[in-house]
């Protein structure tokens, strides 16, 4: 197992990725990568990385960002609440630190919204410092690697696989040691699949491969089922403009601050004469059109699932109530963000 790092970072050399954060891994950079690849892929966070550094190229930029801008340039990507703490974090980085991040993991894992993996990250590849990164690629490596049935969820567990990984990584490239791991299990070690063990540097010291258990591991908690909840979807058009009403989220919980069309969370309801009733409870006045049905759609988070039901109505031209606003196309376009869990709607808000 001393061979560990040797081997791992001549492989990483010769067939690690060109991405933009890795090929100018200031410790912005890497902490914007890592914050966007959280529940993303590479290949679909790049394009947003790179205009997100384009606009906001520092953290004071970051930390003075309008939200509504913050929100568009994030939109597509889905879990708001990252970049919101992302921007909290600048905020806190531009009064504590003088706009620069501190090159201290604990000072690091102090910052809203910086978990132990991504204070680990800029720690080790932004700063150099021997810190663990260890993420479910890492994980899933260490599982195979010690043929560790040990459920990685765990707390304990987990504790375990980051001393491990410790214990091999060098301490004068730790960056490339966790970032040789991250891209071991991204591009040989896979989830889901068999293993590319013909590929891996390590496969001779794996004992997964050598007691035939590699894709059976790494163990998890059976996860907890989701809790199903109705959501009516109001599509309401105002007569003469053309514009959607749009309706703010609650500063907390899901999908916080975010604007979207009028929800109700909990309830599906059927008939239009129940959905105009809907609207007049928003405090809107009645018009002549009649409610019709969209298909219905389906969102997953993590811990929830929601059913949608769309249903598409005109009123008269009147003011947006409360909490509200009319938001016409180039709006929609350029200024509000659509949360992903209304994607099937967006069709008929943008026609």
């Amino acid at each position: 197992m001393e061979n560990i790092a040797p081997a791992l970072l001549d492989w990483f050399n010769q067939n690690r990725r060109s991405l933009p954060f890795r090929d100018d891994p200031t410790p912005y950079h890497v902490w914007v990568s890592e914050i966007m690849l959280q529940q993303t892929r590479v290949s679909a966070a790049l394009p947003y990385y790179e205009r997100f550094i384009e606009e906001l190229p520092d953290i004071p930029a970051l930390a003075a960002c309008p939200p509504e801008r913050l929100d568009k340039l994030w939109e597509g990507l889905g879990y708001y609440r990252r970049v919101h703490s992302l921007q909290k974090a600048a905020q806190v980085v531009c009064e504590q630190y003088g706009g620069a991040l501190p090159a201290d993991y604990d000072a690091l894992l102090a910052l809203p919204g910086v978990g132990p993996y991504t204070a680990g990250a800029i720690a080790s590849i932004g700063f150099g410092l021997a810190a663990p990164a260890v993420d479910g690629n890492v994980l899933r490596v260490f599982a195979r690697l010690y043929n560790d049935p040990s459920p990685v969820t765990d707390a304990a567990v987990k504790r375990t696989f980051t001393q491990r990984v410790m214990a091999h990584q060098p301490p004068d490239n730790p960056g490339d040691y966790n970032q040789a791991l991250m891209e071991l299990g991204a591009l040989v070690c896979l989830p889901g699949g068999e293993p590319l063990c013909g590929r891996c540097p390590l496969a001779d010291l794996c004992q997964g491969r050598k007691a035939g258990t590699a894709l059976e591991l790494p163990k998890k908690a059976e996860p907890k089922p989701r809790r199903v909840v109705p959501v009516t979807v109001l599509l309401i058009r105002q007569e003469g403009t053309g514009a959607w009403l749009l309706q703010k989220r609650p500063e907390t919980g899901l999908l916080a601050g975010l604007w979207q069309p009028p929800a109700l969370e909990g309830v599906c309801l059927e008939g239009p004469d129940a959905i105009r009733q809907a609207a007049a409870g928003l405090g809107l006045v009645p018009g002549s059109d009649t409610p019709r049905p969209r298909p219905a759609a389906k969102h997953i988070f993590s811990h929830v699932e929601w059913h949608l039901s769309g249903w598409v109505m005109t009123l008269p031209a009147q003011p947006a109530p409360e909490g509200c606003v009319w938001a016409s196309r180039e709006d929609l376009e350029g200024r509000y963000a659509l949360p992903g869990a209304f994607k099937a709607y967006r069709k008929v808000l943008l026609g």
